[in-house]
């Protein structure tokens, strides 16, 4: 069952905000969040995702922020990230797009230099969301499920090194591109002595995991929408 949460095999499709959705017109600040299940986060409640976390910090700090779009689904990789967008049809600009992505293609076994140009292509989607502009992008770090329980029996220090290098070229290419990336996986890794951030499942992070991760990404975030 876990196993089936990472290939994808479950159904039950993700796309909260599925369709043309262009930025507010009433001043209201529009954020579209791409990814797969960590996006959408499984097996917490909606208000636990942390895009959704994300936004409430952002109103609390009194920034009016929509409702957010996400377009993300349990076991996608790169290319089904893509094929989901396409079916979403979705259009901007708005004014903030998030991008956590890469997972699936390293538990599959996938080349790492394999997912380089798709993460890119994915890369160039995001920006042209935010119309173009790169400071309303950021890229969040792959969290590192080798130390859940459900990595139990398994080479954790493989998946360890296959995540560092998965990560290692997103932040390359994020950072080629003038774009933020934030690295939440040394969070995601004290999972490995705080079980209360790991979900029921066993294998997700927990809303209070989600939580520090906004922690981590709040205050930048925070600056560019003040500016």
């Amino acid at each position: 069952m876990l196993k089936l949460l990472l290939t994808g095999l479950i159904l039950g499709a993700v796309c909260s905000g599925c369709g043309k959705h262009p930025a507010e017109k009433d001043g209201t600040l529009a954020y579209l969040a791409l990814g797969d299940s960590y996006t959408i986060g499984e097996s917490v409640p909606e208000a636990e995702r942390w895009p959704v976390q994300l936004a409430d910090s952002l109103r609390a700090e009194g920034i009016d922020m929509g409702a957010v779009r996400i377009i993300a689904k349990t076991g996608w990789t790169t290319d089904e990230l893509a094929a989901g967008i396409e079916a979403a049809d979705v259009t901007g600009p708005f004014d903030l797009v998030s991008l956590l992505i890469g997972v699936n293609n390293q538990y599959r076994g996938r080349p790492v230099e394999d997912f380089r140009p798709q993460f890119v292509s994915l890369l160039e989607q995001a920006v042209s969301f935010a119309g173009g502009d790169t400071n309303r992008v950021f890229v969040v770090s792959i969290p590192d499920w080798g130390v859940t329980p459900f990595a139990a029996g398994r080479d954790r220090a493989a998946i360890a090194a296959a995540i560092d290098a998965y990560n290692a070229v997103k932040r390359e290419e994020t950072l080629k591109m003038g774009i933020r990336f934030f690295d939440i996986t040394p969070i995601s890794r004290e999972a490995a002595v705080n079980p209360v951030l790991v979900a029921s499942d066993g294998l997700h992070p927990s809303g209070l995991m989600y939580q520090r991760w906004v922690s981590l990404i709040l205050p930048d975030i925070l600056t560019t929408v003040r500016n």
